[in-house]
C-alpha cells in the first residue's frame, strides 16, 4: 500500500511531525509558496472576472519535481499547511500542480503537538474554496493597486518599495496624522497643586480642580498666580472621602495584532521580528531530551478563543503554582472585537503551560525566550481572577477652591501576580497612598506649599509601528 505522505511548508515542521508519527508516514515540505503571479507582467485578467494567471515561483520547479516522485508512491496525500487563507491557497495549488486527484485530504492544527497533529489525523476534510479565494481576491487587489503605483515609488523614493491595499491605508493615516501635527497651534494652560499634611505630620498632595463648583482653568500665569495667593491664605477642610473596591480584569490572550503591539511596546521587536521569532516558537524547537516541540499555537489569528483543554491545564496550573483563591469558578470567555474574527483559531497561547518560560531557557536563544516568556505570562493572566484595589478620593475644601487626592492600593494581586500590559503612553495621572483622612479634618499646607505649572497642549503624537498596527 505504501505510506501516507503529508506536505507542510517548511522543512522543520516536516522533520517534527515525521519525528510524532513515525514509519507510516513521509512528510514533505513545500517550501512556502509553488505558484504565484508573475512578476514580468499584470497576470491578471481583469476583463473576465478577474482571473489570476499564476507562474510556478523561481527555484520551485526541482521541489515540484521531487513532491510528484513522493506522490506517486503514497496511497493518499494530506495537505498540512498553515491553518488560514494563505495556507489554504498553498495547498490548493499544490493539488493542482502535483495533480493529486481524490487521493487529496486537507488536515489542519493549530499547535504542532503530538495530540494535536494526531487528531487532525482523524479530521481530514476537504480544500476550503471560500478561504481560497478569499486569498485569492486579496493577492489580485494587491496586484491591481500595486502592480502601477509600486513603480513610481521606486523612480520618486527608493526601488523595491512596494503599494497595495495596506501599504495604501497606513500611509493615509501616517500622512492624515503628520497634517493635524503641522496644523495644530499650542495653547497655554496652567495647573495647581498644594502639598498637605495631618496635624500629625503625614504628607500628601492634592490637585486643585474647582472654584465656585465649575471645573479650574487657568489660561496664563497672572490667573494663576492669583489663585496661588488666594489658597496660600486659605483654610483646608476635609468635606468628602469615599471609598470604593475597584476590579482590574486581566487582558485577554494575544491575537496576531496585540502579539505584535505588546512585543514592539515591552520587547523593542518589529512586526517582522515578532512573526518570524513566532513561527520558530511555532514550528518546534529541540528542548534536548524532549525533542522538537512547538512551543505556542498557531500565531496568525484574530480569535481570543481558547480550547476548553488548554483552560483546564491553566486551572490546574494556577491552583498549584499560586493557590485557589487566584482562579476563577469557571474559565474566563473572551469575545472578538473583530466581527469577522475566524473562530476556528486559537488565540495565540502557550502548547502547555506547565512548560514554563524558565524551563526552556536553556534551549532557546534570548529574542525567542522573551517572546515565549511574554506569551506564557499574557496567557496565564487570561485565565486568573481580577486584581481587587481599594480606591479612595478625597476631597478638600479651600475657600472657593475644591482639592481632590487620590489613592489605591491592591488588596488582591489576582493576574497581576503575572502580567502587566503595556501601554503606548505612560498614564500621568499616577495613584499613591493617601494617610487616614476623615470628613472635617483640618489639614495643612506644608512645603513647598502651593505649586503652579505651566503646560502647553500638545499635538497628537506620531505614529510607533505598535499604535499604527493598532488603527489599521
Amino acid at each position: 500500500m505504501g505510506q501516507s505522505l503529508i506536505i507542510v511548508e517548511s522543512p522543520h515542521k516536516a522533520k517534527t511531525i515525521e519525528r510524532f508519527l513515525g514509519k507510516g508516514y513521509a512528510v514533505k515540505a513545500s517550501m512556502g509558496h509553488i505558484w504565484d503571479l508573475p512578476k514580468s507582467k499584470f497576470g491578471v485578467d481583469v476583463a473576465h472576472g478577474f482571473n489570476p494567471e499564476y507562474v510556478t515561483i523561481e527555484g520551485q520547479e526541482k521541489i515540484i519535481d521531487e513532491l510528484k516522485k513522493a506522490a506517486a508512491k503514497a496511497h493518499e496525500i494530506l495537505l498540512a499547511t498553515d491553518p488560514d487563507r494563505e495556507g489554504e491557497v498553498i495547498s490548493w495549488h499544490l493539488a493542482q500542480a502535483l495533480m493529486l486527484g481524490e487521493r487529496t485530504k486537507r488536515i489542519e492544527f493549530h499547535e504542532i503537538t503530538p495530540r494535536a497533529v494526531t487528531a487532525a489525523l482523524r479530521s481530514p476534510r476537504p480544500l476550503d474554496m471560500n478561504r481560497v479565494n478569499a486569498q485569492q481576491a486579496r493577492r489580485v487587489l494587491d496586484r491591481i493597486i500595486g502592480y502601477e503605483l509600486s513603480p513610481l515609488l521606486w523612480r520618486k523614493i527608493r526601488r523595491g518599495l512596494s503599494a497595495g491595499r495596506v501599504q495604501s491605508a497606513a500611509l493615509r493615516l501616517v500622512v492624515e496624522r503628520e497634517r493635524e501635527i503641522r496644523a495644530f497651534i499650542p495653547e497655554e494652560y496652567w495647573t495647581l497643586e498644594v502639598n498637605l499634611a495631618k496635624a500629625t505630620g503625614e504628607a500628601f498632595r492634592a490637585k486643585v480642580v474647582n472654584l465656585g463648583g465649575q471645573k479650574l482653568e487657568i489660561p496664563h500665569e497672572a490667573a494663576a498666580a492669583e489663585h496661588k495667593k488666594a489658597l496660600e491664605q486659605a483654610e483646608f477642610r476635609v468635606v468628602a472621602v469615599k471609598k470604593k473596591e475597584k476590579l482590574r480584569h486581566p487582558p485577554p490572550p494575544f491575537i496576531t495584532s496585540t502579539l505584535q503591539q505588546e512585543a514592539s511596546r515591552k520587547l523593542g521587536f518589529s512586526p517582522r521580528r515578532t512573526m518570524a521569532l513566532a513561527q520558530q516558537l511555532y514550528e518546534g524547537l529541540e528542548l534536548g531530551p524532549e525533542g522538537s516541540v512547538g512551543l505556542i499555537t498557531y500565531m496568525r489569528t484574530d480569535a481570543v478563543r481558547v480550547a476548553q483543554e488548554a483552560q483546564a491545564e491553566a486551572a490546574q496550573f494556577i491552583r498549584e503554582r499560586y493557590g485557589p483563591a487566584y482562579c476563577p469558578e469557571k474559565p474566563p470567555q473572551y469575545k472578538s472585537k473583530t466581527p469577522a474574527a475566524q473562530e476556528a483559531h486559537e488565540a495565540i497561547r502557550p502548547t502547555s503551560v506547565f512548560r514554563r518560560p524558565e524551563t526552556v531557557k536553556e534551549y532557546l536563544n534570548r529574542d525567542q525566550y522573551r517572546l515565549y516568556q511574554l506569551i506564557w505570562a499574557r496567557f496565564l493572566a487570561s485565565q486568573m481572577r481580577p486584581a481587587v484595589l481599594d480606591t479612595v478620593t478625597v476631597e478638600i475644601a479651600a475657600g472657593d477652591f475644591l482639592c481632590r487626592a487620590t489613592g489605591a492600593t491592591i488588596s488582591f494581586p489576582g493576574y497581576l501576580e503575572v502580567y502587566q500590559e503595556g501601554r503606548d503612553e505612560e498614564n500621568k495621572e499616577e495613584e499613591g497612598l493617601l494617610p487616614p483622612l476623615a470628613e472635617g479634618e483640618m489639614v495643612f499646607l506644608t512645603e513647598p506649599g502651593v505649586e503652579a505649572k505651566q503646560h502647553f497642549t500638545q499635538p497628537p503624537p506620531r505614529y510607533t509601528e505598535a499604535t499604527l498596527i493598532k488603527a489599521l
